[in-house]
């Protein structure tokens, strides 16, 4: 059969440039369908299960990377992950990150050389995974970093972002008044719509501040982010639980709630 694909990008007009531009390098390949958003190609994913995933890393609402992170934590186990290749407009950060984890990308606009080495790439991706020597974990590394790399995802940083302190005090709207919330006091943190739940063992603040924002903030050896949305202090950690389907969840001291834990975190939980 012949391979499919699904391409991520908002703009009509490169997302057309480059399903033409692939129809030359790689008439075999089907193109599925072309998502507007992060959102809708993660369903879309889902849904259609293709072989290669071409994705703009910078799209409204979710990123490419985002999305592409949510579909590894939701992809139906037994099936093997699609080629990943990112399209990006030419930054020296996302290049760079992409060539450091061996993450293919495709530059817009289009230019068919470099894209006919993005297909040699993704056939030789689809050639091994067909052998039996894919590596999803692998992947869910690479996805990890450039999470980390890329800061707010869709967004390369234009200039390297300069060390600061850890956040020591949230400030939190409750009424008419600010509260001063120690960060030492919160338990974790969740991305609700938009806004970000703040949870202490007593209570719930709701702030503005989006969790990508908040996160580099935060110390990263205290705060442990454990889903896309989800950001737990170490210490509040009880206990980690598996449940039948392979799957983790967390207890924490103070809360009666669990949390569940992402694939793509997963590597943190691992007996000493």
């Amino acid at each position: 059969m012949n391979p499919t694909a699904l391409i991520a990008e908002d703009e009509p007009l490169l997302a057309q440039a480059l399903q033409a531009e692939l129809a030359r390098a790689w008439p075999e390949l089907q193109v599925l369908g072309i998502a507007g958003d992060g959102e809708s190609a993660a369903a879309q994913a889902l849904a259609l299960q293709p072989d290669v995933l071409l994705f703009d890393i910078r799209m409204p609402g979710q990123s490419g990377i985002e999305a592409a992170a949510q579909l590894a934590d939701e992809w139906p186990p037994g099936r093997p992950f699609p080629a990943l290749a990112f399209i990006t407009a030419y930054d020296q950060y996302a290049v760079q990150a992409f060539e450091t984890q061996a993450v293919d990308y495709v530059l817009k606009p289009v230019q068919p050389q470099r894209l006919a080495k993005s297909v040699a790439k993704i056939k030789d991706v689809l050639s091994r995974r067909a052998a039996g020597s894919g590596d999803f974990e692998a992947t869910l590394g690479q996805l990890r970093h450039l999470l980390g790399a890329l800061p707010a995802a869709s967004v390369a940083p234009s200039s390297p972002s300069s060390p600061h302190e850890s956040l020591k005090v949230l400030q939190v709207s409750v009424g008419n008044s600010i509260r001063m919330v120690p960060v030492d006091e919160v338990l974790y943190f969740e991305a609700a719509d938009k806004y970000l739940r703040v949870l202490t063992a007593s209570h719930e603040y709701l702030i503005r501040t989006p969790l990508k924002e908040l996160l580099p903030q935060l110390d990263a050896q205290r705060f442990w982010q454990v889903h896309r949305g989800t950001v737990v202090r170490a210490e509040a950690i009880e206990a980690v639980n598996r449940d039948e389907a392979g799957k983790l969840h967390l207890s924490l001291r103070g809360r009666s709630e669990r949390l569940a834990v992402s694939r793509l975190y997963a590597h943190l939980f691992k007996a000493m």
